[in-house]
């Protein structure tokens, strides 16, 4: 079984008459899209940490909270937690409580972040990047495995046998790593055993092949005796009616969004020419009609040599709520059948 779900960084939105949403509603709007991906019979949803003024959804773990009241079987997961610049103590009690208040449907994506904003916000150096990371990935490992922690490291005050509580209702609480496209990163989550998440958000699925094969190898060479390699992806995409309404109507917020994004890191190139290539049958997002969503699953599936999960970013263009519902309707009704059936 392929598991589907949504991804949310709980961003910009529009009203019916092309508005801005104020950010009080626009929370309101990601608690319905949850519920109704519950009743849809999803299966995950994702939360993402960032601390910019286009999103509003800077602590997952209270956000997911607010989620676990209102849904019965969605798993409930950052996208990621932002690992160098927070504390892992912290960050394990948040999810640990998180798993006690959904009865045990907690999980962490951890990763160091597809923007910078959170280094400097809480007193970080940016040079520490990937030192900050590993470090404190070491950390959260060892707090899920024990009670009491001793531990000393570079960036935070070392832990001499104190408890960290409360404990989740799950035996081993779920740690995903999140990765872009830099093949030490896969070959980290392999070595550590850990499932791995690919945000593909660009270009083709299948370029990513050799690097999930290094995920693999690592895995096997370091000798893993429980479970096995797991890989899941992230996108964005919108799921209509039709193939041409789907991408009529995700285009123009895509176009604001990677435009704003495009500028600010100098990239060069059209929106436009990006999104027609990517949309295609062998591209990254997952645009168009509840068959074509499916196949495209599918084909992902075979390109990266089996996929056990793909979460969908279907409002992180200013699609509007109305539209937002419609598509997890798609999904559950139409998608999910096709995938899985």
């Amino acid at each position: 079984m392929i598991e589907i779900g949504l991804d949310s960084f709980v961003g910009t939105s529009l009203d019916a008459a092309g508005l801005p949403v104020g950010e009080e509603q626009r929370m309101q709007q990601l608690l319905e899209a949850a519920a109704l991906a519950d009743q849809q019979g999803l299966h995950v949803i994702g939360i993402g940490e960032h601390h910019r003024p286009d999103y509003i959804a800077s602590s997952p773990a209270v956000v997911l909270a607010a989620i676990a009241a209102q849904t019965k079987h969605l798993r409930l997961t950052s996208a990621v937690t932002v690992l160098s610049s927070d504390d892992p103590v912290r960050v394990f009690q948040q999810f640990a409580t998180l798993d006690l208040i959904s009865q045990g449907r907690a999980e962490i994506i951890v990763g160091r972040g597809s923007f910078i904003e959170s280094y400097p916000l809480f007193g970080f150096d940016l040079r520490d990047y990937d030192a900050l990371f590993t470090e404190k990935l070491e950390l959260l490992l060892q707090l899920r495995e024990s009670v009491t922690a001793h531990w000393s490291g570079k960036f935070r005050a070392p832990l001499t046998g104190q408890g960290v509580f409360p404990r989740p209702v799950q035996t081993q609480l779920p740690i995903r790593l999140g990765v872009g496209g830099t093949p030490a990163s896969f070959v980290r989550a392999g070595n550590l055993g850990l499932p791995l998440v690919v945000a593909i958000i660009g270009g083709e699925p299948a370029q990513f092949r050799p690097y999930v094969e290094l995920y693999r190898e690592a895995w096997r060479a370091a000798g893993h005796a429980a479970g096995k390699p797991s890989v899941s992806i992230h996108t964005i995409g919108y799921v209509g009616e039709t193939t041409d309404e789907a991408a009529a109507t995700l285009y123009p917020g895509y176009e604001v969004v990677f435009g704003r994004i495009g500028r600010e890191r100098g990239w060069n190139g059209s929106p436009k020419l990006q999104f027609e290539h990517s949309r295609g049958p062998k591209g990254a997002l997952m645009v168009g009609s509840p068959k074509d969503i499916a196949e495209k699953i599918l084909r992902v599936n075979d390109d990266l040599g089996g996929i056990d999960r793909v979460t969908i970013q279907i409002d992180g263009a200013m699609v509007g709520h109305e539209n937002v519902l419609g598509a997890i309707r798609r999904i559950g009704d139409d998608v999910l059948p096709r995938v899985n059936g």
